[in-house]
């Protein structure tokens, strides 16, 4: 059975669905037949290697808000991601483009490395405030991760996995994915947003015994969108 996740590294919500997708599949009784496959998903694909300026008041820009509010609606997401385990800071986020981020990912996954890939640039996006866009930044999180240096350098230089990310993201547009993260079980179930592990796993199981004719989509889980979190 192949489970496909359309998220992005800039997505606070993605890595908190990472966690519940993992706490799902340790209680799904086939875990061990399932394939996990990331796709890429840009919640902002005109966006320049480096947006300048303090992560909050960039918020609160965008939203219309308040630096305060847009404080408060970070330390909200917090809140969720630290009962899920991971210790975000937001407030230190360093925001750009995620294109070359996708394009790593897609490269890990020859090497049999793509999970690793996804949590190390989630990792250093959303806890360590890394710029993810960085050339240099890439080439040693890729490396922590077992890639070999030479052909990550290799990799970035040129538009290699570029086709690969845009291939994922125009099959999201077909599906009409507009939020993510979005689980696909073998293209036929779906779940939108960070769904709690229970039903996450209720969807495993459901993909296991009984194949729908289309795409089916459990709606109302917290997700980013390309209008923002």
């Amino acid at each position: 059975m192949e489970v496909e996740i359309w998220s992005d590294i800039a997505c606070p919500w993605c890595y908190i669905g990472k966690r519940r997708l993992e706490a799902a599949m340790a209680q799904f009784e086939h875990a061990d037949e399932v394939r996990l496959t990331w796709r890429s998903f840009e919640l902002d694909p005109a966006a320049p290697a480096e947006i300048p300026g303090d992560a909050e008041a960039l918020l609160a820009e965008k939203y219309g808000v308040s630096v305060g509010q847009a404080r408060q609606m970070q330390q909200r997401v917090a809140d969720v991601a630290a009962a899920d385990g991971l210790d975000y800071h937001l407030g230190e986020a360093r925001m750009g483009s995620t294109f070359d981020g996708h394009r790593m990912i897609h490269l890990a996954a020859e090497h049999g490395l793509q999970d690793q890939m996804k949590e190390r640039l989630l990792r250093a996006r959303l806890i360590e405030g890394r710029l993810v866009s960085d050339h240099d930044t890439l080439v040693e999180l890729a490396a922590e991760v077992g890639l070999p240096e030479d052909e990550v350098r290799e990799a970035l230089a040129s538009d290699r996995f570029a086709a690969e990310v845009r291939e994922d993201e125009q099959t999201a547009r077909r599906f009409g994915i507009t939020g993510v993260p979005m689980f696909v079980v073998d293209r036929e179930l779906g779940a939108s947003g960070a769904q709690p592990p229970e039903l996450l796993l209720s969807l495993l199981r459901q993909g296991w015994e009984n194949r729908a004719p289309a795409i089916s989509v459990v709606e109302g889980g917290d997700s980013c969108d390309v209008d923002g979190c």
